[in-house]
């Protein structure tokens, strides 16, 4: 069972970064970086279901790393393809229920094929849900969510686009918006991720490259968080 633990997010979003850095600075192609994240992710997966928190979001591939060199994105695939193979047993083992965000559309075939697999046999899984964000944008999450809506209602008028209307058509759908965002590798911002669920969420960077980061390094982030005050835009009670 969980740990209990004061003020525990219930929804941890990471932006993974640095595995690139970490690789170069032991003088290894940027690859061994991504194939070590990868395995940290695996493991973070049991660590922050052992301290309580619910659901896990992770940001493994954007729209925009498209742009990057040829080779690093088909290795970045390769990855994907390697960690789908393995991941329906593993989510099984562990009682995981798994979620892919972002325009799967835009990837290969059996890529799309083994993600429908994963999150249709994982789907009535009651532990940690694990949300990997592949090939996603919160712009355009949020152009493809209000999309769905005027799909679905052709007749649409203005007054219907509501924040209630947009939020059940995006990918995160069901799920309760992220108590904390945490980035590694020293960098300070959200590079357009989950930009509409992270309204009131809290931030938390840390300088350690995500190759790096350990339960040891989780835990200062929890510490820091449970020492804020959320108060969503209201007062402090006095």
């Amino acid at each position: 069972m969980p740990k209990e633990k004061k003020s525990v997010p219930d929804h941890l979003a990471v932006i993974l970064d640095g595995n690139g850095r970490w690789a170069k600075a032991k003088g290894l192609p940027r690859n061994a970086g991504h194939v070590k994240g990868a395995s940290v992710v695996e493991d973070m997966c049991e660590i922050v279901w052992n301290h309580g928190i619910s659901y896990f979001t992770v940001y493994a591939f954007s729209t925009e790393n498209w742009s990057r060199p040829d080779d690093e994105v088909a290795a970045l695939m390769d990855l994907l393809r390697k960690y789908m193979q393995n991941s329906i047993k593993r989510a099984m083992k562990n009682n995981m229920c798994v979620r892919v965000i972002g325009d799967k559309s835009a990837l290969a075939p059996d890529l799309q094929e083994s993600i429908a697999k994963l999150e249709r046999e994982t789907a009535g899984n009651t532990g940690l849900h694990f949300q990997i964000a592949i090939n996603y944008g919160g712009r355009d999450e949020i152009a493809r969510a209000v999309k769905r809506v005027l799909e679905e209602n052709p007749a649409a008028k203005p007054e219907d686009i509501t924040a209630q209307a947009i939020d059940a058509h995006l990918d995160t759908a069901g799920l309760p918006d992220p108590d904390l965002l945490i980035r590694t590798c020293g960098e300070q911002r959200i590079s357009n991720f989950l930009l509409w669920q992270l309204a009131y969420t809290e931030f938390y960077f840390t300088p350690v490259p995500w190759p790096d980061f350990t339960e040891a390094e989780l835990e200062k982030a929890l510490d820091a968080y449970a020492g804020r005050e959320r108060r969503y835009g209201g007062l402090k009670d006095t």
